[in-house]
């Protein structure tokens, strides 16, 4: 089943808009399904450009790792919110719809561009952050990765990105 974006006025077709979002975004909002029981979780990201892919970490057990092993496709939104304009009742955003397959990481090079990936989207500082990543702490970190297969976006219009 295909879908597209109804309303053509605010649609994004530009790809390096819909990757610029991904990049600026601080997160994103990942859909999983398991035995038709959704799942919805909000996950800090870093946004490679090159391999079109998220990277993301999270704890060694629990709802979400079960849900990624019973399913590895995933719909997800990252959002940039501008706020809501008073007096006018609309709403300033951009943002990415985007589906893919999600596995998790093993080894450690791998491991450390996910972590210096996420660390340069979200800090304003990143040097020190990512000079303290040793070969312990990555070891010891459960990372994943989000390939993404189709994105669409929308923002409005008084919105430049």
């Amino acid at each position: 089943m295909s879908f597209h974006v109804r309303r053509k006025d605010i649609e994004i077709t530009d790809v390096e808009v819909l990757k610029k979002i991904l990049k600026s975004a601080t997160y994103v909002t990942i859909a999983f399904s398991s035995e038709n029981q959704p799942y919805l979780v909000s996950l800090s990201d870093g946004y490679d450009e090159t391999r079109n892919c998220l990277y993301f970490h999270c704890a060694t057990e629990g709802k979400k790792l079960h849900y990624m092993k019973m399913n590895d496709a995933v719909w997800g939104q990252a959002m940039l919110d501008f706020g809501y304009v008073h007096g006018k009742c609309k709403h300033l955003y951009a943002s990415v719809h985007f589906s893919g397959r999600i596995s998790l990481i093993d080894g450690l090079d791998e491991k450390r561009q996910a972590a210096e990936c996420m660390i340069r989207q979200l800090e304003k500082d990143p040097t020190k952050l990512i000079a303290d990543l040793t070969h312990d702490r990555l070891k010891n970190t459960v990372f994943g990765r989000i390939d993404i297969g189709y994105m669409s976006g929308k923002k409005s219009k008084e919105v430049s990105i």
